[in-house]
């Protein structure tokens, strides 16, 4: 499997840098992710971009495979993951005991269940998937999280999670942006594609504002837990 790994510039302090591990959005391991895991290094934390895909067979059908193990909450891609959470742990300039995850889109999905086998402290949902019941996020860490109001698919998703977590009294920040739709964390660039999805129920595209706000929240989240 391939990822990106993005280390801060200077010396690693005492016990090594904290580490996120950042997991793509269904587009896959594009300039967009490998863009996101150098801004946290800009922001004083290693970052792991690992490419989900990579291993579950030929184009379109690593997608399948890949949706297929976040509906199933098991399978190969999380295999992946706890594969690159290990190898990055074990890294000479990252404190192991100090790792987050964040994720987008499908990668939200994967981080909120990968985070709820336990093993990293501090979670970033955003756009994702949410479990049913509580009981599913039990071992779960703080969690903070973002989902656009006119997303249709997903922002009923986000009430959901901040329901949960209240429920288990699991520290959290969940904000739902009002006026913003799906993947507003993603710049994946204009063009016909990107007019076209701002038009679908899920009103698909980047929005600045609303994306600075949740950087701005979740570097203060993670600062506080990681």
């Amino acid at each position: 499997m391939r990822a990106l790994l993005v280390l801060p510039d200077g010396d690693p302090p005492p016990g090594g840098w904290p580490l996120v591990i950042a997991i793509h959005d269904i587009v896959g391991f594009s300039r967009d992710i490998q863009r996101i895991a150098r801004r946290f290094a800009e922001s004083g934390y290693a970052a792991l971009a690992p490419a989900l895909y990579d291993g579950a067979g030929a184009p379109v059908l690593c997608v399948v495979r890949t949706i297929r193990d976040l509906q199933r909450r098991d399978g190969p891609a999380f295999d992946r993951l706890e594969s690159a959470r290990v190898f990055a742990a074990g890294l000479p300039e990252v404190a192991g005991d100090r790792i987050g995850v964040t994720g987008f889109c499908l990668g939200g999905g994967f981080s909120i269940f990968f985070a709820a086998r336990g093993g990293v402290q501090v979670c970033a949902p955003y756009y994702g998937d949410t479990p049913e019941t509580a009981d599913e996020l039990r071992r779960v860490c703080p969690v903070v999280a973002g989902f656009g109001e006119r997303d249709e698919a997903f922002a009923v998703q986000g009430e959901r999670l901040r329901e949960h977590l209240v429920q288990l009294g699991v520290p959290h920040d969940v904000k739902i942006y009002p006026g913003v739709g799906h993947s507003y964390m993603n710049d994946h660039g204009g063009g016909p594609l990107a007019a076209l999805m701002r038009r679908t129920p899920m009103h698909a595209g980047y929005d600045e504002p609303a994306a600075e706000d949740s950087w701005r929240r979740m570097l203060a989240f993670f600062g506080e837990h990681l």
